[in-house]
């Protein structure tokens, strides 16, 4: 290009900033793309030109991806000196790379927020806000902004939607999905994505059903990732048939498509069928990656396969090019464990590289509890006191194996133990979906809307079943007797 004009600079680095693709050799020999457009950025003053409100939100993209804050703020200081840290695009750029930059920069988002914000009532400004609370996992303060927006579309109400379901707040996530539908905002692909995850967090089948049918009325693309969230959803809610009717139907399917498949085929006790599906995979050359490994060794603890699992666990390195993370020793440790292996767990424990976290030790607890292993128990809660000191469940555990093994004293010991450290008992509870809405219910709560009736129709289930008992006691004495 013989004369470059400001729109071409601009453009250049757009697709730069958002490319993955190898960088041209006329520009770099060794610039990833997202570092190639911010030189090409620095190169537009160089050519005596100047950046306008189109070029900063382009190169604010790619300090994104490199995570870059010191060159972030340095373009923010650039923004203040040509007067365009007011402009409405460009401010909204500012706060999304903020955003992105965590915990430690959300206040100087919130800054440049609260100083356009009345204003300038643009939604996507208020959208850039609410997403980056959401993300960080802010939600209260991204439901507070949520609900003084001047306006709102559905963008609004996806970011919403997804952050309580990334932060396992699903019960959330459903309540701000119905009251879309009721102010008849019309949900898009992304926004079904969010809903389906939090259907999948509380298996709530009849829900995550309607949402399957309402995509396929409505027409919305069922993209890749939709997909796959109707596979997850389905899986976890119970239906595996259905799941894999889903993953039949795809005609493109993705990594994650075929690892949410046999991870949902491990969930339901199935690892023949789930390493069937895995040697399908690698049929197609799909290459497995660490998260496939994850389902895969799960498959293979649910049913005890512990030779095959091993046989996947050492091929990882050699044979895939994967090296094992925590989780992976994790799970075979759990495998070993479940088989009664627990030697041989404590042995890999020990053998790996990192320090084992609550869940490696809790699932040796259970193990120690499965096969009656005292010793084990204690070696693993001396280290989950100091891992989880508030989890009521390593105590009563242990305590449980004291008992089973007639170790009275040192169950109550335990029992002891808990109260005076101050660990509460975690009430339990239960789920249930009736009509499309997810009732929780926890004991020794009143607090549910028709608390009342449903304890009025217990009372009578439970009088049924005294009277059903004593009615069976009396035939039962009857015929002992000889007189029915």
């Amino acid at each position: 290009m013989g004369s470059w004009f400001p729109e071409a600079w601009t453009m250049t680095t757009s697709f730069l900033a958002d490319s993955s693709t190898p960088v041209p050799l006329a520009l770099s020999f060794s610039q990833t793309p997202p570092q190639a457009a911010i030189f090409l950025f620095n190169d537009i003053q160089s050519a005596g030109l100047r950046p306008d409100a189109y070029s900063y939100p382009f190169v604010l993209k790619a300090v994104i991806r490199l995570l870059a804050t010191r060159t972030g703020r340095q373009i923010h200081c650039q923004t203040v000196g040509v007067g365009l840290d007011t402009d409405l695009h460009v401010v909204t750029a500012l706060i999304q790379m903020y955003s992105s930059f965590g915990c430690s920069c959300i206040s100087d988002a919130r800054k440049l927020f609260d100083g356009v914000c009345l204003r300038i009532r643009d939604v996507p400004l208020w959208n850039a806000m609410v997403a980056g609370y959401a993300k960080l996992g802010h939600m209260e303060n991204a439901q507070h902004l949520f609900d003084c927006m001047p306006k709102r579309n559905v963008i609004s109400w996806t970011a919403l939607i997804s952050g309580y379901s990334q932060m396992n707040r699903p019960h959330q996530a459903i309540a701000i999905f119905r009251r879309m539908q009721l102010e008849k905002v019309e949900p898009d692909e992304i926004a079904m994505l969010a809903a389906l995850s939090a259907c999948a967090q509380l298996g709530a089948l009849e829900l995550g059903e309607w949402i399957h049918n309402y995509v396929d009325k409505h027409g919305l693309r069922r993209t890749v990732p939709l997909n796959n969230a109707l596979i997850d959803m389905y899986a976890k809610s119970g239906n595996i048939k259905r799941a894999l009717q889903v993953f039949e139907s795809m005609k493109h399917k993705s990594i994650t498509t075929w690892t949410t498949m046999i991870a949902g085929l491990a969930l339901h006790g199935l690892g023949r069928e789930a390493l069937d599906l895995f040697s399908c995979m690698e049929r197609a050359r799909v290459k497995p990656n660490d998260v496939t490994f994850i389902a895969i060794l799960s498959a293979c603890s649910h049913v005890g396969l512990v030779q095959i699992g091993q046989s996947f666990f050492s091929n990882m390195r050699s044979r895939y090019g994967i090296e094992p993370k925590i989780e992976h020793y994790g799970c075979m440790i759990d495998l070993l464990g479940r088989a009664g292996y627990l030697q041989d767990a404590q042995l890999l424990l020990e053998q790996m590289p990192f320090e084992p976290n609550a869940a490696i030790w809790g699932s040796l607890l259970a193990a120690a509890y499965t096969h009656g292993d005292a010793v084990l128990g204690e070696r693993a809660l001396q280290h989950l006191i100091k891992l989880e000191p508030d989890n009521s469940g390593n105590y009563a555990l242990l305590s449980n194996i004291y008992a089973s093994c007639g170790r009275w004293k040192a169950s109550r010991v335990v029992r002891t133990m808990m109260r005076d450290k101050g660990v509460k008992k975690m009430p339990g509870g239960s789920y249930i979906e009736v009509k499309n809405t997810v009732n929780e219910f926890i004991a020794g709560e009143t607090s549910h809307s028709q608390f009342n009736e449903i304890y009025e129709v217990l009372c009578n289930i439970n009088g049924q079943l005294r009277l059903a008992e004593h009615l069976q006691s009396e035939c039962v004495e009857l015929l002992e007797h000889g007189e029915g």
